[in-house]
């Protein structure tokens, strides 16, 4: 029960425009993990950028189980399998991003599609976290929440990641 696990990966692209730059987005993010993208909306209206409230200006993907671990193991070669400690936050999960998909192994570049950076956040949990988000809500003790370093360790073993101090 004690041991970490990867509870669910998300894939954010934020084009900040709708039309064809989020169609080409959704596109190659479909293609990355196989699954069909939903679309974010604009929370608010920014005249300097554009954006109206409600007009779709992002793409994400959920990924969970195996799905997460493969997708996982292809982005981490994407960043050379170093992450920053300061990505981790307390309860163990960790965000990093790329900057062009392309770094990403086995893509190809197509010209049509061109090239997008994105965002990945990875939740971790441990088996019994089920307890805090059921309909009949119950506390999980702090003894059996997920660390930082527990979680740091789990990446090293899992996905021979190092956890550098800072990242030039």
């Amino acid at each position: 029960m004690l041991k970490p696990r990867i509870e669910k990966v998300v894939v954010n692209v934020s084009v900040g425009k709708s039309g064809e730059p989020l169609e080409r987005a959704s596109k190659i993010l479909e293609e990355l993990t196989g699954q069909k993208p939903c679309m974010r909306r604009a929370k608010e209206t920014i005249r300097d950028f554009g954006i109206r409230r409600g007009e779709p200006i992002a793409c994400l993907v959920t990924l969970r189980q195996e799905g997460a671990h493969d997708f996982l193991k292809r982005a981490f070669e994407a960043i050379d399998k170093k992450v920053s400690e300061e990505s981790f936050d307390e309860y163990g999960n960790f965000s990093f991003g790329i900057k062009e998909h392309i770094e990403i192994p086995g893509v190809k570049y197509k010209h049509e599609l061109g090239m997008i950076g994105m965002d990945i956040s990875v939740s971790m949990s441990r088996p019994g976290y089920r307890v805090k988000r059921r309909r009949r809500v119950s506390k999980i003790g702090s003894s059996h929440l997920l660390k930082r370093e527990e979680s740091i360790m789990f990446i090293k073993d899992v996905f021979g990641i190092e956890a550098a101090k800072e990242l030039s």
